[in-house]
């Protein structure tokens, strides 16, 4: 009998989001299965589940855009969860705040100074079929994806991100604009030297991490290396945090001119990339084959799951996991989603796919934007 995961979502309520003009579903805390055809309203639960971290949800959306089509575009929307702890139950609600972008958030019924509070609570992570070229696509995916792999280990990343790129912003602005303040302008390259190397060195210190747990071995999927490319993160190989962030201020204050006329920043660790390899097989993760690469984030993944497994275990939002995965793969991912302590949302267009798993999840069958028990 699967043990209940002392991190689990318990109750999830939507309110005119996406394609679900109400729903309350009340889960226990064990994996959950969602199967059903497509378009039925899987992801979007995913979805929903996915902005219990900070950002824009999985699919990088503006706020209008999930709210459901026949509320209006103006039309405010609402994610509420019951999330179990350890440490106790809170209530967690966030949506649109009507005719805008901007998204609200409360905790305990209170509202929430910012979206970072919500790492202090739980961590998730997600894999989307969207992401089977992340490997192919340009690098922002990849940063992105490395930078929620940097939150699950080190809640303060995402503060020195959201820090490091309003002075960013604010500097581009202030050079847009003639350059205004040049005090001004030190300072925000001053922050952003501060900021982005803390970012660049929380990286390193992940990767590293991450490829010491992908050694380890996770049943039959392959191991992964990963680098983090940068000019920053490549300057603490030589020096000192201290006399890296100099040489970073000094590169930003040199560039002022050609950022001015660029309208960004060409220096800084938003410049940065993942580079991923088979460990096994000595390629790079774009040259495997699409059966490979998927394989290859469900290592990242379960190796990264394992690392927060002590502190923090993330949550696990796996959308159509099983398409691109045989079966002795399937099985290995069910084993290891069921050793975890936290719980784990898992879709599928075929039932039979997930059949490994078994008694130790929750099935629901969702056709319609309605989601019922099996």
């Amino acid at each position: 009998m699967q043990q209940p995961k002392s991190l689990a979502v318990t109750r999830l309520t939507l309110t005119d989001f996406r394609c679900y003009a109400f729903l309350r579903l009340d889960v226990p805390p064990l994996p959950v299965v969602l199967t059903g055809p497509n378009g039925a309203g899987k992801t979007n639960i995913l979805e929903a589940l996915s902005f219990l971290a900070p950002g824009r949800g999985l699919r990088r959306v503006r706020l209008s855009e999930a709210a459901r089509r026949q509320a209006g575009p103006a039309a405010p929307w609402a994610v509420a969860v019951q999330l179990s702890r350890p440490q106790g139950t809170n209530d967690i609600g966030t949506g649109r705040e009507s005719g805008s972008e901007r998204r609200s958030l409360r905790i305990d019924g209170q509202p929430a100074k910012s979206q970072a509070a919500l790492a202090d609570l739980l961590s998730v992570l997600w894999l989307t079929p969207a992401m089977d070229r992340l490997f192919i696509d340009g690098p922002g995916g990849r940063r992105r994806f490395l930078d929620r792999l940097v939150m699950g280990l080190d809640a303060a990343h995402g503060r020195r991100a959201a820090v490091y790129e309003h002075s960013m912003r604010e500097r581009s602005r202030l050079l847009q604009h003639g350059g205004g303040d040049a005090a001004w302008l030190t300072a925000l390259e001053e922050t952003m030297a501060r900021q982005g190397v803390a970012m660049a060195a929380a990286r390193r210190s992940t990767v590293q991490r991450l490829n010491d747990a992908c050694g380890q071995g996770i049943g039959p999927f392959p191991a992964a290396d990963l680098t983090v490319r940068g000019e920053v993160e490549g300057s603490l190989d030589g020096l000192t945090a201290e006399d890296a962030e100099a040489r970073l201020r000094d590169g930003l204050a040199a560039a002022r001119r050609h950022d001015a006329d660029s309208g960004g920043a060409g220096l800084g660790p938003h410049r940065s990339d993942l580079a991923v390899r088979h460990r096994d097989k000595d390629l790079p993760a774009q040259q495997c084959s699409t059966g490979e690469q998927k394989a290859v984030l469900v290592s990242i993944i379960l190796g990264q799951a394992r690392l927060q497994e002590p502190s923090a275990p993330p949550i696990l939002l796996l959308d159509e996991i099983a398409a691109h995965l045989d079966r002795q793969r399937r099985a290995a991912l069910f084993d290891e989603l069921s050793a975890l302590s936290a719980q784990s949302w898992l879709t599928g267009t075929d039932e039979a796919l997930f059949a490994e798993l078994g008694e130790r999840g929750r099935f629901f069958r969702v056709d319609d934007a309605v989601v019922t028990a099996v």
